[in-house]
């Protein structure tokens, strides 16, 4: 009977649809010749059988109603048989699909809110992401009707599979659980997105963030200066038209170009275009400091407006509380549409006990009155329509788990792929590739996906600490982005070829430095480093190379052996506030061809030029015959004074330091160029043997850690043994000691029972000193270990802060194992005591002198 009822109540469904939709014969004929299939599955999604799955092992609650969920489900059938005769031209309502196992479940009660134990999934951005890249995406078997099934989130996430209801179902219970005002929409939406067609839309990686133009508003001003007479050229005029003229011819065969590669880009159009059923996910303002609704699509993760045109109208919505009906009219899309679920005019609610405020209420006499003249009602419906303090049951879903590794794993099988607008975007799971890349986009020129012109890679866990890489196809230039914690501080390296002296730039973290260094540009002529926060307040170094006579050497090898010949070296400091304007350096160039110093210091208030210096060096033969300076050797200008002479001894001492300061410049820039090869030589090495990181509390994948653990636990536990129970004589030591009498009295039984107890309570509290001292002496070399680590941390290598971290981490482990032998000492002691005085009571050879004890 049950079985009859479900087809009759199915073919009632299916004629009430079609006269809702009034599909025409033409239309029609369009459907027969594109099959479904044909129409809204992607080309990647393969065929799943639902009713191969095991529901064996489900819960009771998916395979029953409770009286509460029956008594829901006659109130949801009451309020269709209202909703189809108050609006027959309207698709019946998703109400009630049937679960896994065949059981009617009201939607609401599918829902699930549920808060996962992942940082990521606090945000409604992780929950997209998560659920998209989780779940393969299944077509509806009817592109015109929603499904006739609704499974449990948990099957859901067993076979990591569904279709648009699924997935919406699993992000609005993960949405609600992380505190959002979410729902569920059934709704229409275009072929793109209803089949998760993105190859028309661009990359979200690829998207830029729209720039507002800032309004400039200009004062009028009165006292304006008249215009001057124009003087210009009419024959250059002229000539600009005839340039202007021929600009634009070209720009508008590129705009014809332009015109005809935009039609081939537009989607041909849907003979089913408004007909499409879809489901997604609302998020209204209020909770979680949400400024204003928004749609979440799903199949991508991506956010929409509310008025996105993709989305082409809603019939309902509901979460985990209530079921509401859109009673707006949606010829306009949802751009129109008011999501205030209070509103009853606009949205029609079922169950009336709801936390959302109603605007509007019907009396319940007004009510009857308006049903009572479209329909007659039985004795047991109008009893039904006048409970309206029924609550919504509690869901029938069975708690949604993810494990660590199902979190990490992520997409089906490891891998993700999406096809976008001239784009490739794929996805892989943490470790799955030997290298670390979890992410790689690859940028096309075209849209057949022909030639590549650029090409961005993600990387994770790596060793040397590479995030990112990019790769333009067109300049063959490589840039790669590093996290802090690589050796030198390297934070970014643009290069075109990993040979040494050849155009590049490095970014640093100037933090970590010693020298502030936080940028160097490098090329075969010149070299340009950028500082911050030093001392000295130096902010620039440029340093020009002359041409050298024989090849390079190896990267790797000195430099101080047929180096790049030093042409100049120029200094650029801050403003010093401690010195005057004019004895504060701003700009240092030493001319090392021409032995020339050039001082310029910086401007004073209200001056306009600065003051300056030059030296001249002397030369060898004037060095031998004099060491005196002369006037000529020193030209200064002072700003603002024409009386202020510096000495000649003053400006001898200032020739003495700039000449030592030039040689400490010169190791210097020695010193770079070798830092340069040793960074082209590690990374040459990392990249040739590429090593990931694994967490020491990842124990699964750290099989090196977990040795380790195992073999130091398993040494703590020799050092301090855990005797299984055993039946031991307590008692024989102390027989011993009065020579096993045959009988004895009540007073020696006594004394024996309490030596044994004392004595065995004693060998348990040293037993926990031992372990205290062991404990304390293991935090005190520990806290030893890390100052002397703090304190030399600059001057350690890499192999030696390695080799500290490892022991770092042994020592951590038996502070760990002693502090858990520690706790269960302590917390045993007490049962360990009582079970062996209960032991004693027992002993026969006591018993029965201490029976009336």
């Amino acid at each position: 009977m049950e079985v009859l009822e479900e087809n009759e109540e199915e073919e009632r469904r299916e004629e009430e649809l079609m006269k809702a939709l009034e599909i025409s014969d033409e239309l029609h004929d369009i459907e027969t010749e594109l099959p479904v299939d044909q129409v809204c599955v992607p080309s990647d999604v393969s065929d799943f059988d639902w009713s191969s799955i095991d529901i064996s092992q489900l819960p009771s609650s998916y395979k029953t109603n409770s009286p509460r969920e029956k008594k829901l489900l006659r109130i949801a059938d009451h309020y269709l048989q209202q909703y189809i005769h108050l609006c027959p031209d309207r698709k019946p309502l998703f109400l009630y699909p049937v679960n896994e196992c065949g059981v009617k479940k009201f939607v609401s009660t599918t829902v699930r809110p549920t808060l996962l134990p992942y940082t990521e999934l606090y945000h409604w951005d992780g929950c997209a992401s998560f659920v998209c890249d989780y779940l393969t995406m299944e077509p509806l078997k009817s592109p015109l009707t929603p499904p006739t099934s609704l499974y449990s989130p948990t099957t859901i996430l067993k076979y990591q599979r569904g279709n648009c209801f699924d997935f919406s179902v699993l992000l609005c219970s993960m949405l609600i659980g992380a505190g959002y005002d979410a729902y569920c929409v059934n709704g229409y939406a275009t072929e793109d997105i209803c089949s998760l067609d993105e190859t028309l839309e661009v990359c979200p990686l690829l998207r830029k963030p729209q720039e507002v133009p800032k309004e400039i508003t200009k004062k009028p001003n009165k006292y304006r200066v008249k215009s001057l007479p124009d003087l210009q050229s009419k024959f250059e005029l002229q000539q600009e038209a005839k340039k202007k003229a021929e600009t634009e011819a070209t720009h508008k065969n590129k705009e014809r170009g332009e015109e005809e590669v935009m039609e081939m880009e537009k989607p041909t159009r849907d003979p089913l275009y408004g007909l499409r059923v879809h489901a997604w996910v609302l998020v209204l303002s209020g909770k979680r400091e949400v400024p204003e609704p928004f749609f979440i699509n799903p199949f991508t993760g991506n956010s929409h407006s509310t008025m996105d045109e993709h989305f082409l109208g809603i019939e309902s919505v509901w979460n985990h509380k209530n079921y509401w009906v859109n009673m707006q009219d949606c010829r306009n899309g949802c751009k129109d549409l008011i999501f205030d679920l209070g509103d009853t005019v606009r949205w029609e609610i079922m169950l009336s006990e709801t936390d959302k405020p109603l605007q509007m209420l019907l009396d319940a006499e007004e009510e009857n009155e308006l049903f009572d003249r479209h329909m007659d009602d039985t004795e047991d419906e109008e009893e039904e329509e006048k409970d309206t303090s029924f609550a919504m049951p509690p869901t029938w879903v069975a708690p949604i788990q993810i494990s660590p590794r199902e979190f990490e794993t992520r997409c089906s099988q490891g891998k993700k792929v999406i096809m976008y607008k001239k784009a490739k975007l794929e996805k892989w799971a943490p470790y799955l590739n030997k290298n670390g890349l979890v992410k790689c986009l690859t940028v096309y020129a075209d849209l057949r996906c022909t030639e590549v012109v650029e090409v961005k890679e993600w990387f994770k866990n790596r060793e040397d600490m590479l995030d990112m890489r990019e790769l333009n196809k067109k300049t063959q230039l490589t840039t790669e982005y590093f996290s802090p914690g690589h050796l030198f501080g390297l934070k970014v390296h643009i290069y075109k070829s990993m040979e040494p002296e050849t155009e590049r730039v490095m970014e640093f973290y100037h933090e970590s430095r010693v020298d502030g260094l936080q940028k160097r540009a490098e090329n075969a002529t010149e070299i340009k480093e950028y500082f911050v926060g030093r001392d000295d307040f130096k902010y620039f170094q440029h340093t020009e190379f002359g041409k050298r006579k024989k090849k390079i050497c190896v990267a790797g090898t000195r430099t101080d052996i047929n180096s790049r010949p030093i042409v100049q070296m120029k200094e650029c400091f801050h403003r010093n506030l401690e010195k005057p304007a004019d004895e504060d350096v701003a700009e240092r160039v030493f001319l090392i061809t021409e032995d020339m110093i050039q001082l310029t210091y910086h401007l004073k208030d209200k001056y306009i030029t600065a003051s300056k210096k030059e030296f001249f060096k002397p030369t060898e033969n004037y060095r031998k015959q004099s060491e005196i300076m002369t006037p000529e050797m020193c030209i200064t200008y002072q700003a603002g004074s024409s009386v202020k002479d510096n000495k000649l001894l003053h400006l001898y001492k200032l020739l003495q330091e700039l000449t030592e300061e030039e040689k400490q410049l010169k190791q210097q820039v020695r010193q770079s160029e070798a830092e340069v090869l040793n960074i082209l030589k590690i990374r040459e090495n990392e990249e040739a043997d590429i090593k990931l990181t694994v967490s020491i509390y990842d124990t699964e994948r750290n099989e090196k850690r977990r040795q380790q653990y195992e073999a130091m636990k398993n040494a703590m536990e020799d050092e301090f043994p855990v005797h299984e129970e055993q039946d031991l004589d307590y008692l024989a030591p102390f027989l011993i000691q009065i020579g096993y009498p045959e009988k004895m009295t009540k007073r020696q039984a006594l004394r024996l029972r309490d030596d044994c107890l004392t004595d065995f309570k004693n060998r348990l509290i040293a037993k926990a000193n031992i372990i205290q001292a062991r404990f304390e002496k293991e935090v005190e070399e520990l806290k030893k270990k890390n100052q002397q680590f703090q304190e030399n941390q600059s001057q350690l290598s890499r192999e030696e802060e390695a080799a500290f971290l490892a022991d770092y981490s042994e020592t951590m482990f038996r502070i760990h194992i002693l502090a858990l032998r520690l706790n269960r000492e302590k917390q045993t002691a007490p049962q360990k005591y009582l079970a062996l005085e209960e032991k004693l009571r027992k002993d026969p050879r006591l018993s029965v002198y201490l029976s009336h004890d």
